[in-house]
């Protein structure tokens, strides 16, 4: 008979207590990606384990998805900590990056705030309208400006799509062909911002410069309220 997650998990925990990593290891992963639940604690021992192996990428792909679900600056810190010492680039700490995805924790609810007011103004002016009472211009222009800080809210504003190289030896590119010129050759464990894709391409920054990378070299990262399931 098949176990539980949650007895899964136990088992695993207690073969990490016994220093048993990689057994352990091996059901923590079976847990996230057959069963896509996991616990807190489980990530961070994930990471640690991968660390151990020297499995960079990986053990920061398990850092970004605890952060991604428990954002907090001593996550932040730690990636950029292993970054620096593997001199990998992508990871340095930055108020802003922490800012970005506390607010991305409440998007739902801002937006919806935002709507309720949208409809509560509307219903005010319809009512103004239907009294033929005279809508000033100053505030036909701020209801203007909140409808437009709306539509951006709601259809532009969003966090980069973030993703580690996973492969050894990849090139960076110009442009998306593999004929085009080489910005680079970089090796695994560094993380890039993407900006857009093309056929087999991802558009990223390298660098504080556009660039090109094939899709099987990046291992994409969560991004906040993913649609794993905590226990």
């Amino acid at each position: 008979m098949a176990q539980s997650p949650t007895s899964l998990l136990s088992k695993a925990d207690s073969l990490y207590n016994q220093h048993k990593y990689t057994q352990a290891l091996g059901i923590y992963e079976q847990l996230l990606a057959e069963e896509r639940v996991y616990s807190p604690q489980m990530l961070l021992k994930m990471a640690h384990i991968q660390e151990g192996l020297q499995q960079y990428t990986q053990s920061m792909h398990y850092l970004q998805l605890y952060y991604s679900k428990h954002p907090s600056r001593s996550v932040l810190r730690k990636m950029e900590e292993v970054g620096l010492q593997q001199h990998l680039s992508g990871y340095e700490y930055t108020d802003w990056n922490f800012f970005k995805t506390q607010f991305y924790k409440y998007y739902s609810q801002i937006l919806e705030l935002l709507l309720v007011g949208a409809v509560i103004t509307i219903t005010l002016l319809v009512i103004n309208w239907s009294k033929r009472k005279p809508i000033g211009a100053r505030a036909k222009s701020l209801f203007l400006m909140y409808m437009a800080f709306l539509f951006y809210f709601a259809n532009f504003l969003s966090l980069d799509q973030q993703g580690i190289i996973q492969n050894s030896n990849v090139p960076i590119m110009t442009a998306p062909s593999a004929g085009a010129g080489l910005v680079a050759t970089v090796g695994t464990g560094h993380k890039v911002n993407i900006t857009g894709e093309e056929d087999i391409w991802y558009r990223i920054e390298w660098e504080d410069q556009t660039a090109y990378i094939r899709k099987n070299n990046l291992l994409l990262l969560p991004q906040p309220l993913s649609n794993h399931r905590l226990f």
